[in-house]
């Protein structure tokens, strides 16, 4: 529910509605580029009509609220600004947002919802509020949320928020045989709708086993995203990632970074660190695999906000157990394999996915002749 903090500002439901709605929607332009700082949407409103946006420029700065103010001048005094989440009010690199918005004669704020960062946590709505700002927060708030979750989660848990992707045959299998060749399970448009996906993350993270079995780049080739650059992340209990994968010789060009386990050999970390690899060491779990939990505060720390999962089966249904995969997106082919194969998801873990209780259904459709689905953690 929304708050009002001012009644000589009575909300137009609608209309707050939809303006937050174009907000959000522009901040999510900025998903894959803003890390550590969270992904932002503004615009600046006046008699209706939409006359300046912003939104959190690439590397985190400026802010969304600056841009938009930058934008709309003078015909910022005595108008309404909508904002994806609260407006900073500590000076750091640049100067608190909630003063710009002030200094900029804004007469009212419309703010989805609170962050939770401790150097903020209200204290941005509590200075317009001082200020004389008509102030309305909770506009927005489900969907703002899902586009801040990395960053609500990096300063509540110290970990970025987690979309796992899943592809699989119509009959549930994400690979062919032990010595099949590497199974091409969906089809082009499904496929460029991946690489959009991987652009609107700050890392692309896999398991040692797809690393050696695929050989992938972890690259993003959608057209005229060639600049994206998420970081690529093996999850490596033993440090088998090869020197001559294409990972390893492309480090220095694109930044690899690898989980290992504290058994690892020696001789392997030096070798991958020659060729530019960062190599880290985490804790196990009890079945000795690199403990999920420990391997995502271990990007938290690196500033990582969003991480988009592509790794094979074992750390799906592992993500998903621990309830650390916070999106599940699934694409399913209408071709069954019609052999054994390597099942995608075990039951236990369809089962969890199924339960309304830890995830819930948010869309599905289809990109050419692949159906996805996507879910969101119960929260």
């Amino acid at each position: 529910m929304s708050r009002l903090f001012d009644p000589d500002f009575p909300p137009d439901e609608r209309a707050d509605a939809s303006f937050m709605a174009a907000a959000i929607a522009y901040g999510r332009r900025g998903l894959g580029t803003t890390a550590p700082n969270p992904a932002v949407g503004c615009v600046i409103v006046r008699d209706g009509v939409i006359i300046a946006r912003g939104a959190t420029q690439p590397g985190g700065r400026p802010h969304a609220e600056t841009e938009a103010i930058r934008e709309a001048g003078e015909r910022a005094r005595g108008a309404t600004l909508y904002v994806s989440l609260e407006p900073c009010s500590h000076h750091g690199v640049t100067p608190p947002c909630a003063e710009a918005i002030v200094a900029a004669g804004l007469a009212r704020v419309v703010s989805a919802i609170e962050d939770p960062d401790r150097r903020v946590a209200g204290r941005g709505h509590a200075k317009l509020v001082e200020a004389g700002i008509g102030l309305r927060v909770g506009v927005g708030a489900r969907e703002a949320r899902r586009l801040t979750l990395g960053h609500i989660l990096r300063v509540t848990e110290g970990r970025p928020m987690v979309t796992l992707k899943l592809a699989e045959t119509a009959d549930g299998y994400a690979a062919g045989g032990e010595h099949d060749p590497r199974l091409m399970i969906t089809g082009l448009a499904a496929n460029g709708r991946v690489q959009v996906m991987r652009a609107m993350h700050d890392a692309i993270m896999i398991g040692a086993g797809t690393a050696l079995a695929d050989d992938p780049l972890l690259t993003v080739r959608a057209p005229g995203m060639e600049a994206r650059r998420p970081l690529r992340v093996v999850l490596d209990t033993h440090l088998r990632l090869p020197t001559r994968s294409r990972l390893a010789v492309t480090a220095r060009d694109r930044r690899t970074f690898v989980l290992t386990g504290p058994t690892a050999p020696e001789g392997a970390r030096l070798a991958l660190e020659a060729l530019g690899v960062e190599v880290e060491q985490v804790a196990l779990d009890p079945a000795g695999h690199i403990d999920l939990a420990e391997a995502l505060r271990a990007l938290g720390k690196r500033g990582i906000t969003r991480v988009f999962s592509e790794g094979g089966p074992t750390v799906a249904g592992a993500l998903i157990a621990r309830g650390l995969a916070d999106e599940v997106v699934t694409f399913t082919s209408p071709r069954p394999l019609a052999r054994e194969g390597v099942v995608a998801l075990s039951r236990a873990a369809r089962d969890m996915l199924a339960d309304k209780a830890r995830y819930r259904p948010l869309a599905e459709g289809f990109s050419g002749l692949d159906r996805y689905q996507r879910y969101e953690r119960t929260i």
